[in-house]
């Protein structure tokens, strides 16, 4: 990576309030091209809040976001094609087929239907769904939704792509495939935020993790860096050390005893 490139995102002094609560206390970050970035952090530190003021769905931020070295806030929303987005909880309109959806997503995008619906389709035969692209989604397994979505969110060829859970109800070989894929985009360029609770998976396929708690960047670094400065084993125990969470082997205990009252 050229040191010396241009930042492919740019985030000065984020902060965000919903209300009196203040979400994000002030996010400096710069990303270049090429990167794996593993974003994590507790339920409620502030990461999906941070994409979502990325991909401009959400307003009232004060402070700096540059894409591709666009101010974003000028209204301009060309750099909107740029960015694939794979949500947590998708709101997927699953009463459509996925050849109607998936050349719906890519017409907004400005692509040509036929060649959007013949990519699509190509897509889904190499994740080996392609018998159910004329079906409704609304019958799909969650693993089947989640490959279109993840389908979806590539049509265009964007530069940037955030993930979050992206494995989520996949079978053990897809698994593999899309990590395999996520290297793959990586080293054509493209830039990954990859958002999990799964540590060991984002331990493996990150170059870079980013740690936010409390809307706040508490780690930035390689895994082997993180680990230089926490003297913790794996990703979870930095994880556990850096937000505080050390209670899960009590509460375990707690939980079991329980479970097994009168045995």
């Amino acid at each position: 990576m050229n040191s010396n490139q241009e930042p492919i995102i740019t985030i000065k002094d984020l902060k965000m309030n919903f209300g009196k609560k203040e979400v994000l206390k002030g996010i400096n970050l710069e990303v270049h091209e090429g990167q794996i970035i593993g974003y994590i952090g507790p339920n409620g530190a502030g990461k999906s809040t941070t994409v979502k003021i990325i991909l401009g769905l959400i307003e009232g931020y004060t402070g700096e976001i540059k894409i591709l070295g666009q101010d974003i806030s000028n209204n301009n929303i060309e750099y909107k094609k740029k960015i694939g987005y794979v949500p947590e909880i998708a709101e997927i309109y699953d009463t459509l087929t996925a050849r109607e959806y998936l050349t719906f997503i890519g017409e907004l995008y400005g692509l040509e239907q036929g060649r959007v619906d013949n990519k699509a389709q190509r897509l889904m035969k190499i994740f080996g769904i392609e018998e159910v692209y004329d079906s409704r989604i609304s019958s799909y397994s969650k693993g089947m939704k989640q490959k279109v979505l993840i389908i979806s969110s590539l049509l265009h060829n964007p530069d940037i792509l955030f993930w979050d859970e992206p494995l989520s109800g996949l079978d053990a070989n897809s698994v593999m495939v899309v990590k395999e894929i996520l290297s793959e985009l990586a080293s054509k360029g493209k830039t990954i935020f990859y958002s999990s609770h799964i540590m060991d998976v984002v331990e493996k396929i990150s170059n870079r993790i980013i740690l936010i708690k409390d809307g706040q960047i508490v780690a930035d670094g390689s895994f082997q860096e993180l680990k230089d400065n926490c003297m913790e084993g794996s990703l979870e125990e930095i994880f556990n050390q850096l937000t505080g969470f050390n209670d899960h082997k009590s509460i375990a205990q707690e939980f079991v005893a329980i479970v097994q009252e009168g045995e």
